[in-house]
């Protein structure tokens, strides 16, 4: 289960890094950062 958490927070985290080619905000690119870290650490760590 902790395996598809990563992946699905992977994937957003992924998601909004392809929306932000130019970013919009720091806040942002802070989040979409944050979510490619903790979804491999769930999907890889685990």
């Amino acid at each position: 289960m902790k395996r598809l958490c990563g992946l699905m927070i992977f994937c957003t985290g992924v998601g909004m890094t392809w929306v932000l080619i130019l970013p919009k905000s720091f806040v942002m690119v802070v989040i979409a950062i944050s979510l490619l870290i903790l979804g491999y650490n769930l999907f890889c760590c685990s």
